[in-house]
């Protein structure tokens, strides 16, 4: 059974919002890193079942940059960079939950 769209984005939106969520702890130690790593992989996962037409109106030329983080997480995980996702949460996710947020409010 297919999910819908607004189903699709709102569990994505869960994923993401609880990956920003755990980078507000003061001290992002290992454990964390891992949490939000999980998260984000999920979320953009979850975005990866959208119909291709709407990742490019929600993303544009982003979702390849979006995926190529999920395949480190998911795939080298030992080489995935705490500096990278960090900056990640802070400049990039932001945006992201916004489009998500956009989108859900005209579906």
């Amino acid at each position: 059974m297919s999910r819908s769209t607004p189903e699709l984005l709102s569990e994505a939106l869960v994923h993401l919002e609880l990956a920003s969520s755990y980078a507000g702890v003061d001290d992002l130690d290992q454990l964390v890193i891992d949490a939000i790593c999980m998260r984000l992989s999920a979320g953009i996962e979850v975005l990866a079942r959208l119909d291709p037409n709407a990742r490019s109106r929600l993303f544009g030329g982003n979702w390849q940059f979006m995926w190529g983080m999920r395949n480190r997480i998911a795939h080298g995980y030992l080489m995935v960079d705490s500096d990278i996702v960090q900056q990640t949460i802070e400049t990039d996710l932001p945006d992201i939950v916004r489009a998500v947020k956009r989108e859900l409010s005209g579906v």
